[in-house]
């Protein structure tokens, strides 16, 4: 798989102020890359870079090998953007909105037509053809908004908060939707503050705070940035004058058991993140004759590393 975007030592001042400061990545051709931080933290202004809304004061920006500056026209061509402000002309129908973005890119006579009647298929509202905007939900114009940004088979997508205030059917379907612009081939930059999200979509998520890259990688390698264990908690039923240290004892010395510790009715071990088969361990147990009456495994969520890498200070 090659590397669609590459972003090398980007830099964008304004004044005296610096909103980005030296990051480099690589997005993968056919990959949702997750872009996360908190307000004010250079999301926006990565992302009008990559987009040729805004020149970077210094480094290189490439798509598919062509240069954001030098190539800007021809680069601009295989870039769709999903806005979080809504881009829609409230008095144009649906169609009429899909079609006049389509037509920005060159697209015109029955091949406008096809793309636009193919794109509000894909999200849904084809039946909504020749409704406008301000007689939509919040969720339809979510997804016409999609439409306008996708009409012209774009191969870099990139999707400021695309979700922002649907109902939660709405949600999922835009979000199956990405996957499936994946599917198609499809690299898209996805941005969202709803976690659970990026947790579901994105292939690899970079975190950037201050104009700085933090940390970028998939989930699991960030979680190993910021812990490497988990905690597994094995519930349990202790008769009257059971050896619980000696138990907690021999538990610790067993393998990838950084520490462990009971709560009562509870059996609490600190494993490695890597640690997936716990069988050693429910099996010292249970030849001990306690019951196994509950097993859960609790490693860091993406909301917890985003907290541990940037804050939690509001700024």
């Amino acid at each position: 798989m090659k590397d669609y975007l590459k972003v090398d030592g980007l830099v964008k001042n304004y004044g005296d102020f610096c909103a980005v400061d030296g990051i480099s990545f690589t997005v993968r051709e056919g990959e949702i890359f997750g872009l996360l931080g908190p307000n004010g933290a250079g999301k926006s202004t990565t992302m009008n870079v990559i987009s040729s809304l805004i020149e970077p004061t210094k480094g290189n920006v490439s798509i598919d090998g062509m240069d954001i500056v030098r190539e800007r026209e021809k680069a601009r061509r295989v870039i769709g953007v999903v806005p979080q402000d809504l881009a829609l002309y409230p008095f144009l129908t649906a169609e009429e909105n899909v079609k006049f973005f389509a037509s920005l890119y060159g697209l015109k006579g029955k091949a406008l037509s096809l793309a636009a009647g193919e794109a509000l298929e894909f999200v849904g509202l084809s039946d909504r053809a020749r409704v406008r905007p301000k007689k939509m939900s919040g969720g339809m114009k979510r997804r016409l908004n999609i439409a306008c940004g996708i009409a012209h088979h774009p191969k870099l997508i990139i999707m400021d908060e695309p979700t922002v205030g649907v109902d939660a059917q709405s949600r999922e379907h835009i979000l199956g939707s990405i996957k499936t612009l994946r599917e198609r081939g499809a690299t898209v930059i996805y941005t969202s503050h709803y976690m659970n999200e990026v947790e579901d979509i994105c292939d690899r998520i970079a975190i950037i705070d201050r104009g700085k890259f933090v940390a970028c990688g998939t989930e699991e390698e960030l979680i190993s940035t910021v812990s490497d264990s988990k905690a597994l908690k094995i519930s349990t039923e202790f008769r009257a004058g059971f050896p619980v240290s000696e138990l907690i004892g021999e538990l610790s010395r067993l393998p990838d058991v950084k520490n462990a510790r009971a709560d009562e009715n509870t059996i609490i071990l600190e494993v490695g993140n890597t640690c997936k088969d716990f069988t050693l361990y429910l099996e010292h147990i249970t030849k001990r004759g306690l019951p196994i009456c509950g097993l859960t495994s609790e490693s860091m969520n993406l909301e917890d590393i985003f907290i541990a890498l940037t804050g939690r200070e509001l700024r």
